[in-house]
């Protein structure tokens, strides 16, 4: 069965300080649980700010490091999860899922790939 990654991309400055409604937790916590038991849900989780961060940049046969955060960046990876699904379209279900517990003023994108199998 293929695995796929889902990358949850936010606005670091727009989301900062936001606060979730109260029932967020336990409804989230539903969601992975029911995905879990299902036997897609590989490996989730959050990622710290971008200020914790260093991007490592190779360019001209030369390496060049940047400490976060990085403010020229709108969006960046805020959290992922790996899945293993029969197919696209379950992940697709799945992803619709998890984005609509998020509150409605939030914007996020999440990206969906499907992980390239050797």
């Amino acid at each position: 069965m293929p695995r796929f990654l889902s990358m949850i991309r936010i606005d670091e400055n727009e989301l900062s300080g936001a606060e979730f409604p109260q029932d967020f937790t336990d409804r989230m916590g539903k969601l992975l649980e029911e995905i879990t038991k299902a036997g897609v849900m590989l490996d989730t989780a959050g990622l710290t700010p971008t200020s914790d961060g260093t991007r490592v940049t190779w360019s001209g046969g030369k390496l060049s490091y940047t400490d976060g955060p990085f403010t020229e960046t709108k969006e960046v990876i805020g959290g992922y999860a790996v899945m293993q699904c029969k197919d696209k379209a379950e992940a697709l279900e799945w992803t619709r899922r998890f984005l609509e517990i998020h509150p409605t003023e939030w914007d996020i994108t999440c990206e969906l790939r499907q992980i390239a199998e050797d």
